[in-house]
């Protein structure tokens, strides 16, 4: 539901919206003679995938709604971090809370630990075990080095298992093989004061390639809505390698490792629990360090099947509030790819994991017990199955067994219809779930102090052992379709029905002397909620306007229902109900590219953040065949504006914005 707005304001951003997009078209008469990309629409249209169902597939033939992120996209957004490249997404709702904060989710459910998406990189899951979201700041993937992005909305839990509810991010890096030689980048600007890559790839031995990088950057202080200065700067340097082997005609080999340590901050509001009743507002200081190994072996047997086998340990090290997280997975994953007859395409594995895990002790946030040391056991299996030459049925179940709720299962059903050859109609029904964590079970947390009669109150966040699962029941269907050789369609509808979404409820207050003075706790238990439903439409086209002018445009609207009696975690109103945009991809002559995105977000009236239009733009210039020069800016519609707040979280929000950025490409 949309919340009130000023209709000037209204009026003024659709009036430059519409003066954005004149200037666009102005340029389509200097248009030349050559390709935008050298990709068809119909080569973006048989683009093989791997994130829908564990084994390659076209675009087209996948029955899921998904969206892929080329290279090409991401070198021609502008954008600087994996956060932002995720707008690109339709139905991905992606809010910035300060310099170094993300709220990420897909169709819903959205807040600062957003815990009901599934992120891998290269097929290892970076979500945390502690609070099962993503600590985006800790995701910093030399985006040269991607192949391209695969969003998958929906659920993904028969082959990728628990917290792949809403939908899977699989960020897919290169061969090494593709990134021989030397690599500099080095950019400036506004927000982003320093950002430079350093990366170099080589051969090794006859059947072997390598790469090896560095990565630094630091972004500045940004700005409360009041105008003052916060205290969130945040930089960060990376050291990566990867390697992949040719063992023989069958056998591949792939190593590769991350190292990561950041040092940002924040600026939080919590309660002097030494000092009570006051509350005390100050910055506090975040680290983060993380590192990473993973191998993984791919072998082709002699009657045209694989298997892959994938090891891989997580390392992480994260200070944030006084509070210390300190988290090692190791996780085994195996799989094997086979046809049974003619009709028959297989894909089962196994896995298992196991997590150490580590907290220390802070004033206002404590997670009991200290250590823990969970296991997670898992079985899938998927078969798609050939009805007719122009029909197809894909149905799996996955089966785990994790240490807080024992066992699960996770079945889905695809039905792919392609009536021609450039046309595809589907429908599908899965269930999956989120599995509960340390957080959910163990937390204590004190979030504020309220006057109480003659004393006062504190409200207190509790962790409930008896937790269950969150489950959903999914029903979609989609349609896609090259109308010709210019325009391509993709829709996708769903409904989604949840249960035992973990919110908040109120338990009996209680009198405490520890610490003192003596006061009440008002504690507020997490709690399996009520049934909520979901349902909405997402829409994209690709059309190829010239020979040198693409246009993207997109569209979501997303709606929530859910009954009040429980207070959901991103419950309703913390998700837009429309999200539009346009992107504009347009060759000038003498190798320059002019690139532009026109984005409109609803309101949030959960968290009460208005509407924003957003304007970005891209000015590159090839100087040369290996060297290239862009200017980005961003937010270019008005000086700064909100897209989040950080709720019940210690964490103050601030607001992004107008900014401007000049990077320098150079390839050796």
């Amino acid at each position: 539901m949309s919340g009130p707005r000023d209709s000037g304001n209204k009026g003024a951003g659709r009036s430059r919206a519409r003066c954005w997009i004149s200037l666009l078209a102005v340029m389509v008469p200097g248009l030349a003679a050559r390709d935008l990309t050298d990709a068809s629409l119909e080569d973006l249209m048989n683009m093989q995938v791997t994130s829908v169902a564990k084994r390659e597939q076209k675009v087209s033939q996948a029955g899921a709604a998904v969206f892929v992120i080329t290279q090409e996209d991401i070198r021609r957004s502008g954008a600087t971090n994996i956060p932002d490249l995720l707008r690109l997404a339709p139905g991905v709702d992606v809010a910035q809370i300060d310099a170094n904060l993300w709220a990420i989710s897909i169709r819903g459910f959205n807040d600062q630990h957003g815990d009901k998406v599934l992120v891998l990189i290269d097929g290892l899951s970076v979500y945390s075990p502690s609070f099962s979201g993503v600590f985006w700041d800790a995701i910093d993937v030399p985006l040269e080095d991607i192949e391209r992005i695969e969003v998958i909305r929906g659920p993904g839990g028969t082959v990728w298992g628990a917290n792949a509810v809403n939908g899977v991010i699989n960020v897919i890096t290169k061969n090494s093989a593709d990134t021989q030689g030397g690599l500099v980048t080095l950019g400036t600007g506004s927000e982003r004061t320093a950002d430079g890559l350093l990366q170099y790839g080589g051969k090794a031995g006859a059947r072997g390639s390598y790469r090896a990088f560095g990565k630094h950057f630091n972004i500045g202080d940004s700005i409360f809505p009041g105008g003052s200065q916060a205290a969130d700067a945040w930089h960060s340097s990376h050291l990566g390698f990867r390697s992949d082997w040719g063992l023989s005609p069958r056998d591949s080999l792939t190593v590769q490792g991350d190292a990561l340590q950041a040092r940002e901050g924040e600026t939080i509001t919590v309660p002097l629990m030494r000092a009570l009743p006051q509350m005390g507002t100050f910055n506090d200081a975040i680290r983060a360090t993380s590192s990473n190994l993973l191998a993984r072996w791919e072998h082709v047997l002699a009657n045209g099947s694989d298997m892959t086998l994938q090891l891989y340990d997580n390392y992480s090290h994260h200070i944030e509030l006084g509070f210390t997280n300190v988290e090692n997975t190791v996780d085994l994953d195996f799989q094997h790819h086979l046809t049974l007859g003619s009709r028959n395409d297989v894909v089962w594995g196994f896995g298992a994991r196991v997590i150490s895990s580590d907290y220390g002790v802070a004033d206002t946030l404590t997670l009991a017990p200290q250590h823990r040391f969970d296991r997670l056991f898992s079985a899938f299996v998927q078969d798609e199955m050939k009805l007719t030459s122009s029909l197809a049925l894909t149905f799996g179940s996955k089966f785990e067994h994790n240490d807080f709720t024992g066992f699960e299962f996770e079945p889905s059903a695809q039905l792919v219809w392609t009536p021609m050859k450039k046309q595809t109609l589907w429908m599908s029904a899965a269930r999956a779930i989120r599995e509960p964590s340390a957080v959910d079970v163990g937390l204590r947390e004190d979030l504020g102090v309220v006057a109480a009669g003659d004393t006062f109150g504190v409200i207190r966040a509790v962790g409930n052992p008896q937790v269950r699962a969150e489950r959903v029941s999914d029903f979609e269907a989609g349609y896609r379709t090259q109308l010709n050789p210019r325009i391509s369609l993709d829709v996708a509808a769903f409904a989604s029905f949840f249960h035992g979404v973990i919110g908040v409820a109120s338990l009996p207050t209680y009198f405490s002397a520890d610490p003192g003075p003596p006061h009440l706790v008002i504690p507020l238990s997490l709690v399996n909620g009520t049934p909520i439903q979901t349902h909405g439409v997402e829409f994209s086209a690709t059309w190829k306007a010239t020979r040198r002018w693409r246009l993207v445009p997109s569209y979501s609207w997303f709606h929530m229902t859910a009954d009040a009696a429980t207070s959901q975690t991103g419950g309703p109103g913390y998700s837009p109900d429309h999200q539009v945009q346009l992107r504009s991809l347009l060759d000038l002559r003498h190798n320059l590219e002019w690139d532009n995105t026109v984005a409109y977000v609803g309101n949030l009236p959960g968290p009460g953040v208005p509407a924003y239009t957003r304007v970005d733009t891209r000015l590159g210039w090839h100087a040369g065949e290996r060297l290239e020069l862009s200017i980005v800016g961003q937010n270019l519609l008005s000086p700064r504006h909100q897209e989040f707040s950080a709720g019940v979280y210690p964490a103050s929000y601030t607001l992004v914005e107008r900014s401007v950025f000049a990077r320098v490409t150079w390839h050796f």
